[in-house]
Order: structure tokens, then sequence, then C-alpha cells
């Protein structure tokens, strides 16, 4: 199993009139190779979720275990390895540092990974031609699409090969067109062997996942596989 959360409960402000469960008692498994979908209306946990999933955050109660290891007893620093060697994130805000081109925004994760010098660029530009960015690898941001700031995001998430890609509303900012074009990266990734776990409020995205959990009010309330149409 590659990861696992038993009794993950995230509260705010514990024991106050104020009290917030963002996650009230969240048990889910997944495999790796996986691709889910985590659903919900906005307040519902599903970013929550996706911050102790990524190790961004550490839940209030409740175990996690990642590829065998007890996330919850690590130190800041060993969650921040964990981050840098496992997951690879794509925000719908794509988080790129405007003053940096599209290849220095990509190298960037590879720095912190520790990858030598010599083989960055490379690897870097491995993962812009995935996404049909090399041609615009010395570009900033502002003079890019939003769709075309996205796949570098996405090629910044994959030059560490990473094991797991979390999307959090990758489509969120992006016309449907632009959008069906990142999802498709996205199940490209899943074809090669990668766990996708997408967020997303939208059923629609959501279609395009194996399987789908539900979250309402920081519970899980269904978790199904479906069948896709696009393998």
């Amino acid at each position: 199993m590659l990861i696992e959360i038993k009794d993950i409960y995230k509260i705010y402000n514990e024991g106050k009139e104020s009290e917030v469960r963002a996650l009230d008692g969240v048990s889910l498994s997944i495999d790796r190779g996986e691709f889910v979908a985590i659903v919900g209306a906005s307040g519902s946990g599903k970013s929550t979720l996706m911050n102790v999933l990524g190790c961004l955050d550490i839940p209030t109660y409740g175990d996690y275990w990642l590829d065998g290891t007890d996330v919850t007893a690590l130190t800041d620093r060993q969650l921040a390895h964990i981050r840098n060697k496992q997951i690879g994130f794509i925000f719908q805000g794509y988080n790129l540092i405007q003053e940096l081109s599209a290849l220095e925004n990509v190298i960037l994760p590879l720095i912190y990974q520790g990858v030598p010098i010599t083989q960055r660029e490379d690897r870097a530009m491995e993962a812009l031609a995935r996404v049909g960015m090399d041609g615009r690898a010395h570009h900033r941001p502002s003079e890019m699409s939003g769709g075309q700031q996205q796949r570098v995001a996405i090629a910044r998430a994959i030059a560490t090969h990473p094991a797991i890609i979390m999307a959090d509303e990758p489509t969120g900012a992006l016309d449907s067109k632009t959008g069906q074009h990142v999802l498709e990266i996205l199940r490209e990734l899943y074809r090669g062997g990668t766990t996708i776990i997408l967020i997303t409020h939208d059923n629609g995205i959501a279609a395009t996942a194996r399987r789908v959990v539900r979250l309402s009010d920081g519970v899980v309330i269904s978790d199904e596989a479906q069948e896709v149409d696009w393998e």
C-alpha cells in the first residue's frame, strides 16, 4: 500500500467555541499506480486532506503511512525530504516564480532534491518536452498563457520523477479546451505508472479518474471505482 491513513482529524481551535473539524476521522488507502479524484464542495475538507497526504500539514490526530513510513513521527526536515523525493504538486494558481524562466522554474525542485548540476538542465528540458513546452523554456510566466503556465507547473512537478502527483484544482483557472489538455497529461502520467491524486469540486473533472472519493464536512461519504472511456 502506497498511502494509508486511519482516523485522521484536523481540528482548528480545538475545544473552543470556534472549533472547526476540517477532517473528522478520515480513513483512506491508495495503492501505487491508482488515479483517484477527491471530490467535495468548498469547505468539505478536500484541500486539507491533500495538504495532509502531501506532507504539507500534519494531522491533529490519527495515523498516516506513506510507502511504509509513519509520516506523523517525522520532523519538518524529514517531511520536506519526503515531499522533494516522492511527491509532485500542481496547484490551480500555478505557483511559478515570476522572475524566473520556465526552465529555471522547473530546475528549482531538482536543486532541492540534490540532482547534480550537470544533470539538472537536461532533466528540466525533458520534463518541459513531455508537456510540449520545451519551445518556451526561456520565457517567463508573464509571457505565457494560463494553459502554458499550468503545463510548466506540471513539468516542474514531474521533473523529480515523483511516485505521486497531487493536483489541486489544476484546471480551475483554465478554459475547457486547455483544461482537457491538462487532464490528458495527467492521464499519460497515470498510464506511465504515476499515482495521481486529483482534488476537485467538479464532477465532470472527477469523471476522468478511475476512483472517486467524496468528502462532506470533513467526512468520507463515498469511495467508489468507476469506468472511464479514455483507456
